[in-house]
């Protein structure tokens, strides 16, 4: 059993977390175990209860661990990290991750756009646009709820596609003649919303990933704004960040 030092530079609670880490990482603790409590962490290894919740509460803020109201603490799924560098779509980015992305198609129709939808398109209000909202998956585990607003010439023969076994990006690319050349994302922390938890399969109040993103086609033209709400728990984003250097 690992042993918490009261005299080092290290706090208690920082090398409970390493401990826990620890378990996680050599698979002593697995996705969806229930963890002891702060009671029983305190009483293995010396600490106080306020010590115990303060490591599991980082945990939790980090997606490693997630609470659930009158149970307790369990370890977290395996997160999946999508890097910021590449503009990919969902499919492309599970598949080269090993894994195997799966799509259900919650609604697929053709609707007049809203005014701010019509001003990121570059459209006029009310005119028809591709709407498509989806359950994303990886090996058979959900994800995210993506939304998608698509307008380009023919959209329309979207609704003819089977988007739960293609991906739309290939789709687009190789079939509609519409490249995709870059993309703007915001992202943004939130809590999974009442209508959202069924869906993702996680409690009401969980973390979650909020996703906005405008991709572009050729000559700078908007081809689809996206939306979606990640897993907090199960997803991380990525991105590799470089400093200008100063001129002497």
């Amino acid at each position: 059993m690992s042993t918490i030092f009261r005299k080092g530079p290290l706090p208690r609670y920082y090398q409970l977390k390493e401990i826990m880490r620890e378990k996680m990482r050599i698979g002593e603790w697995k996705p969806g175990d229930l963890i002891p409590s702060e009671r029983e962490l305190g009483e293995v290894y010396g600490i106080s209860r306020m010590t115990a919740r303060q490591a599991i509460t980082e945990l939790v803020n980090e997606g490693l661990f997630y609470r659930e109201q009158g149970k307790g603490t369990f370890v977290s799924q395996h997160k999946i990290t999508q890097q910021l560098i590449h503009l990919t779509g969902f499919t492309e980015d599970i598949g080269a991750r090993g894994q195997r992305p799966g799509t259900k198609v919650l609604s697929a129709k053709m609707v007049p756009a809203d005014e701010k939808i019509a001003q990121i398109l570059r459209l006029e209000p009310g005119e028809l646009i591709f709407c498509l909202q989806r359950l994303r998956l990886a090996d058979e585990e959900p994800l995210a709820v993506e939304q998608s607003h698509l307008h380009f010439k023919g959209c329309e023969r979207l609704l003819e596609e089977d988007l739960e076994k293609n991906s739309l990006y290939r789709l687009l690319e190789t079939k509609y003649g519409q490249p995709l050349m870059f993309a703007e994302q915001e992202l943004e922390a939130g809590l999974v919303s009442e209508e959202n938890t069924l869906l993702l399969n996680v409690p009401l109040g969980s973390p979650a990933l909020f996703t906005r993103r405008t991709t572009y086609s050729e000559r700078d033209i908007p081809i689809e704004y996206a939306r979606s709400v990640y897993c907090g728990s199960k997803y991380t984003f990525y991105t590799s960040l470089k400093r200008d250097q100063l001129v002497p």
